[in-house]
């Protein structure tokens, strides 16, 4: 069972209403205290304010930049396979029936389970049904190639053939890496934790002065809220609105399937 305070486990939207909430909720606090606080050390609120804000703005940028890293990564991962996939597909094509037209059947199913497995998240049960699934069709696959070098061990085709279904099976737990890499929680934890505290400095410097102008201390929560929700969206793989393109491996699939009726 989920942690409770894993944000992995909760919806985008819920995130980020629960956020603004707070956020503005600290808002209104740091304002509260401002107003019932004279004037004197406003220049420290000012330089204390400076500061908080200047250390959200590291922790947002480094925290981009991982969940960016983790994004490409996860892009990468998707055209490797659908490659060593193909290529596979190809070489199997070269060998003697009956393995090439069983190996060629177990492929369009491999192939197709590597498509379907992008649309879950790690937390779903499917996901590892589909793995156990992917791991029996490669157990398949590797006893058809022992089964044609046992027939033919020469170089070509049945040693390329072995070769490229060795990193094809390698690409899978690459690929399932890199989908399992994320931005810690803890660290969009704390994230959040001083969003809220730089805001509530923020309303606190606005309550110290004559108009304490809302407008500009609430556009400020809600944007850090939505970058930061923004982040959460690149980590996230196959859910959100920001996700890996599956391109590559469509068109793999569309390939294989085109060598049904092909010599």
């Amino acid at each position: 069972m989920p942690a409770m305070t894993d944000l992995y486990h909760y919806p985008l939207l819920s995130i980020f209403l629960v956020s603004v909430f707070v956020v503005l909720a600290s808002s209104e606090i740091g304002r509260w205290l401002g107003v019932r606080i004279s004037r004197r050390g406003g220049d420290a609120v000012s330089t204390l304010e400076a500061a908080i804000l200047g250390l959200l703005a590291l922790m947002i940028g480094f925290t981009f930049s991982m969940a960016l890293l983790h994004f490409d990564g996860r892009r990468d991962a998707v055209l490797n396979e659908a490659n060593t996939i193909g290529s596979a597909a190809l070489r199997a094509r070269l060998l003697p029936p009956p393995y090439g037209p069983e190996s060629l059947k177990l492929l369009r199913e491999y192939v197709q389970i590597r498509v379907d497995i992008t649309g879950r998240v790690p937390s779903d049960e499917g996901l590892s049904a589909a793995i156990d699934r992917s791991n029996a069709l490669q157990e398949a696959l590797w006893q058809q190639a022992m089964a044609a070098a046992a027939k033919d061990n020469g170089m070509v085709p049945t040693g390329l053939y072995v070769q490229a279904l060795n990193e094809m099976i390698d690409s899978q737990e690459k690929r399932l890496t890199a989908v399992r890499k994320r931005v810690p929680n803890s660290v969009l934890i704390a994230l959040y934790g001083v969003t809220a505290v730089a805001v509530a400095f923020t309303g606190y410097a606005s309550g110290l002065e004559a108009r304490h102008a809302r407008l500009p201390v609430y556009l400020m929560g809600i944007l850090v809220c939505a970058v930061i929700l923004l982040i959460q969206d690149l980590d996230r793989p196959n859910i959100g609105f920001v996700k890996v393109s599956q391109q590559p491996m469509l068109d793999t699939a569309a390939a294989i399937a085109g060598y049904h009726d092909k010599p």
